[in-house]
């Protein structure tokens, strides 16, 4: 028999491959499926373009107003950062070339570490490529037996519980006396020496709430576990730079502090602070960081400058009053707006409305994208606006005009 006629003799007897189709017709007709729109820049303002899928994109028409962006301090076009990449770019490359235990590790690396640890008031702390893998990275290095996780957790910490091999204890959101609960009863139940990790965000992406970090400490200092707060949606809006940990004097009692680079500070990557023998063992153990290629080092020097523009300027100042001003006004205006920081959920309820509300806003000119399940519960679809310190008067008052005049056309307001 040729190699022709076994191979065909083969796929008659069974098919082991995949079929994206069949897989994205399914996404489709569950009403999942996304495209990917192309944005000429990363700024307040921008035009947009339809998904080309493989060829080049083509944009075309006015600029739009985005309030859809996580560069919540507008610093991805600031010149100081721009010329902070540029520099590092110039003097030690574009790319760190290998592991940063093998020679990935330079001098932008260090520097934004050493800052990272300064403004969260902790020892040291380790740069990753990205924010997903340090959560991912560092949850399964420290290997805890039992993780204690808030329900409504990034999903890059749910990753890191599986990866870990973890028993998982799902606690109500934000809810301290239901994770005291949960806590009591595996404490009533012991099974030998373990090792107890409590996760939360401190600032939740898709409600805009703040964990009640003061009364989770008490709770977790009063089992002797270890507790690790993801900011990536808070740090640099805080004092100094910092998160809701330093918003709250809690520096000493969370035992590990993540965040992103990629959110205010404008770059790429995510880090960790934390003691030093805490970021001497994940430079060790975690694989995130040990068999990936470092954070390229143009990268590292624009989140160290953005860290030093957000300690330093008035941007946080103007954030703050955007959103106030927005807030205001959609509430005004009869809207439901959840959330206390500068994430802002519309919730409309109603799945097919939040999807007209985003296409009309679109028509208006405002970026601001539908949720809908499963990303969030059902019955709590919403636009979310996620403002920037950049933003004009005019994007504002453009905002506004934009809700209003969909809301009253949609039959929502």
């Amino acid at each position: 028999m040729s190699e022709q006629q076994r191979r065909a003799a083969g796929r008659e007897r069974s098919d082991h491959g995949f079929d994206p189709a069949e897989r994205l017709q399914d996404r489709e007709a569950r009403g999942l499926h996304r495209d990917i729109a192309p944005v000429e820049r990363v700024a307040a303002r921008s035009r947009m373009a339809p998904d080309p899928k493989a060829e080049p994109p083509t944009f075309e028409g006015e600029e739009l107003s985005i309030f859809a962006a996580n560069n919540y301090l507008g610093l991805a076009d600031h010149e100081r950062v721009q010329a902070a990449a540029a520099e590092a770019a110039r003097e030690v490359g574009t790319g760190a070339g290998a592991s940063r235990l093998v020679t990935g590790d330079t001098p932008p690396h260090r520097a934004l570490e050493r800052e990272l640890a300064e403004t969260k008031h902790t020892e040291r702390a380790l740069a990753f490529s990205s924010g997903y893998a340090a959560n991912v990275g560092t949850i399964a290095a420290l290997a805890p037996d039992v993780v204690f996780s808030d329900e409504l957790n990034h999903a890059s910490i749910i990753d890191g519980c599986r990866q870990a091999g973890a028993e998982t204890v799902v606690y109500d959101h934000c809810d301290p006396e239901d994770l005291r609960a949960q806590m009591e009863a595996r404490a009533a139940a012991p099974v030998g020496d373990e090792s107890w990790l409590v996760l939360t965000d401190s600032v939740f992406s898709m409600d805009g709430d703040v964990a009640p970090l003061t009364a989770i400490c008490d709770v977790v200092e009063e089992f002797g576990a270890w507790l690790m707060v993801d900011e990536a949606h808070a740090t640099g809006l805080y004092d100094d730079g910092g998160g809701i940990v330093q918003r709250e004097g809690l520096s000493d009692r969370v035992h590990v502090q993540m965040g992103t680079l990629s959110k205010a500070l404008a770059s790429q990557g995510g880090y960790v602070a934390g003691s030093d023998p805490l970021i001497e063992h994940l430079l060790n153990a975690a694989r995130s960081f040990v068999f990936s290629t470092g954070l390229a080092p143009p990268a590292a020097a624009a989140a160290r400058e953005a860290l030093r523009v957000a300690r330093e300027s008035g941007r946080r100042d103007q954030l703050w009053a955007t959103v106030d001003r927005l807030r205001d006004g959609l509430e005004d205006m009869g809207y439901d707006v959840w959330g206390e920081t500068q994430i802002l959920p519309v919730v409309v309820g109603d799945r097919s409305d939040a999807v007209a509300l985003d296409d009309r806003l679109r028509d208006h000119g405002i970026v601001a994208p539908a949720i809908r399940p499963p990303t969030v519960p059902e019955g709590t679809s919403r636009i979310r606006v996620a403002p920037m310190a950049t933003h004009t008067d005019e994007d504002i008052d453009r905002c506004l005009d934009a809700f209003r005049a969909a809301g009253e056309d949609l039959g929502l307001l």
